[in-house]
């Protein structure tokens, strides 16, 4: 079987990368011999990377051909389908979508995260487009209630991120520390330096009061660049990871932390397979899923100036004091996620197949 993937890949986000190969992962799991071509910023890179084909994701006569041999098309997964960061990433997947379905091949829609939505003309794009997909999964129950508002038609079952399946393999990242770790992800947002200053007081003092501080930015150079100003301005020594390291290497480094402080999507899906209970930072509707998903609290929301260090403070001494219980609590809400995200490789194959018959 031949299929391609469309997706965020390429870009150097470590979230996007980790759905891409938990997908890879899961789909030959499933079918051992399957042929996957990606649609990348960067094909080298993910060829090199992942062992699969790939073209150039704005080279739209190499997307034809190789959508022609192909079986099928799976859209996903992640927030592709959103106009949260302007109109194009709407415009750009539907249109696969189409260019896919006008070749006469099935679309499976996997597992992604919808919305939002700002503008009529988003939701009347998405509807017409996925009203035509042979597929079609989401992430979570925002998304399906989103697509139920704006009237897409066919059946939209949930399965969780795909990287809630990911086989992790521990990696080697040098001696343990000697304090505890707090794992911080975070990306640069709107409030400038208020926002900045309210994370450095935060951070300044759990550094002040025995942890040591570990960046671990998820997005390439942005998230280093921003964390590494961030580090500059506390008063104690932190290490500032490369954003260029590998998935498992910063699955091993919050694998070993006490506590995560995230506001990347897939920060906090690491902590949650890593069983390292998290205070969450949110800036978009996909965190608040997550944390409904996990039974998890958002700790705060970055937009709404009512959020304080101290509140912060507060509820990550209060995760500190029953640590073990909410690692306990996380790993009953993973477990069960870890397997149901098993199944959107196994409804998108028998999609492919229902219609080569």
């Amino acid at each position: 079987m031949k299929i391609v993937l469309s997706g965020y890949y390429g870009f150097h986000n470590t979230g996007d990368e980790a759905i891409l190969k938990a997908m890879i992962q899961q789909l030959k799991a499933i079918e051992p011999t399957i042929h996957i071509t990606v649609l990348s910023q960067n094909p080298a890179h993910t060829m090199e990377t992942y062992g699969v084909d790939a073209v150039n994701r704005w080279r739209f006569k190499e997307i034809a051909k190789v959508l022609k041999e192909s079986d099928g098309l799976i859209s996903g997964g992640g927030s592709l389908l959103q106009d949260a960061t302007g109109p194009r990433s709407v415009l750009y997947y539907t249109g696969i979508i189409h260019l896919a379905k006008w070749l006469k091949k099935p679309v499976y829609v996997y597992a992604q995260g919808m919305g939002p939505f700002y503008k009529k003309s988003s939701r009347r794009l998405v509807r017409l487009a996925l009203n035509r997909v042979d597929g079609l999964s989401v992430r979570d129950r925002h998304s399906r209630q989103l697509l139920e508002e704006i009237k897409v038609s066919p059946p939209v079952h949930l399965f969780p991120d795909p990287v809630f399946g990911y086989d992790f393999h521990p990696q080697s990242i040098g001696k343990p520390a000697e304090k505890p770790v707090l794992a911080v992800s975070i990306r640069e947002w709107k409030g400038g330096e208020k926002y900045r200053d309210k994370l450095t007081s935060i951070l300044d003092h759990y550094s002040k009061n025995g942890f040591v501080i570990h960046f671990v930015p998820m997005h390439g150079t942005s998230d280093e660049a921003f964390s590494a100003k961030v580090a500059a301005s506390l008063s104690e020594e932190t290490v500032v990871h490369s954003g260029d390291l590998s998935i498992d290497v910063k699955l091993s480094i919050i694998s070993q932390s006490h506590l995560l402080i995230g506001m990347r999507l897939h920060a906090l899906i690491f902590a949650g397979i890593c069983n390292v209970p998290f205070a969450a930072l949110s800036y978009d509707p996909k965190i608040d899923a997550l944390a409904e998903q996990l039974d998890y609290p958002v700790t705060a929301h970055v937009d709404d100036d009512s959020w304080s260090p101290q509140s912060l403070i507060e509820e990550i001494d209060r995760l500190c004091a029953s640590l073990e219980f909410y690692k306990e609590k996380l790993s009953a809400r993973v477990r069960p996620l870890r397997s149901e995200a098993t199944q959107a490789p196994k409804e998108a194959l028998a999609c492919f197949r229902r219609h080569k018959k």
